[in-house]
């Protein structure tokens, strides 16, 4: 085997923070405050340290820039592509999730200038492939959002099927044929009946709650 010289790369880790507020889904940006993209809007992230993994830089990144700590992040993916930073070659682990709105007060520090909540469909020009990112990640959630954990803290402890259907539709950005939904939520088996209704003028809707992971 001949002797090759390994290229020198970055590792970095980004996160993809949503919220619902107002029957809007939003995403947690912060503005650059340095070169490269100094100005832009992006994702909160930053480098890798030599001594730790890529879960514990994005807490650490997390907390630098917005001031957020102790959040659950699901990994999302990885992304490497030769051009996605100007200033060599990065590649960076994405991560994702989901908070009930209100819960956080980002802050700015570190190298952001300013730390802000954007509507999901009317977001600004982001730096690197935030933009890429972003949109998988949305993606994901949308179609996980009845059957994962993330979902957890932003479903009212009694919902209908109905309410429950409007917040997948809020997060996957489109509608969703209502049959079909309550098929494939009862099949999960995450959701139980909690043997009451809500009366709405002549509409009777049974409640549900989801089910004790205990």
């Amino acid at each position: 085997m001949g002797r090759h010289r390994l290229p020198g790369a970055y590792l970095t880790a980004d996160i993809v923070i949503f919220t619902i507020r107002g029957g809007r889904l939003e995403i947690l940006l912060i503005e650059r405050g340095g070169e490269p993209f100094e100005g832009c809007w992006a994702l909160p992230g930053g480098f890798v340290e030599h001594d730790e993994d890529f879960d514990a830089a994005a807490r650490r990144e997390l907390e630098e820039e917005t001031g957020v700590k102790g959040l659950a992040l699901e990994q999302l993916h990885t992304f490497g592509a030769p051009n996605r930073d100007p200033r060599g070659r990065v590649i960076t682990v994405a991560f994702y999730t989901l908070v009930p709105a209100g819960q956080l007060s980002p802050r700015a520090g570190d190298d952001a200038a300013r730390a802000k909540w954007f509507d999901a469909d009317n977001l600004p020009r982001l730096a690197f492939d935030h933009a890429t990112i972003v949109a998988l990640a949305r993606r994901r959630l949308g179609r996980e959002f009845a059957g994962t954990a993330l979902a957890a803290p932003v479903i009212p402890t009694e919902f209908t099927l109905a309410e429950l259907r409007a917040l997948q539709e809020i997060v996957g950005g489109q509608p969703i044929e209502p049959r079909g939904f309550r098929k494939r939520v009862l099949a999960l088996e995450l959701i139980e009946e909690t043997g009451t209704f809500r009366q709405t003028g002549r509409r009777r809707d049974r409640l549900y709650r989801l089910k004790s992971s205990t």
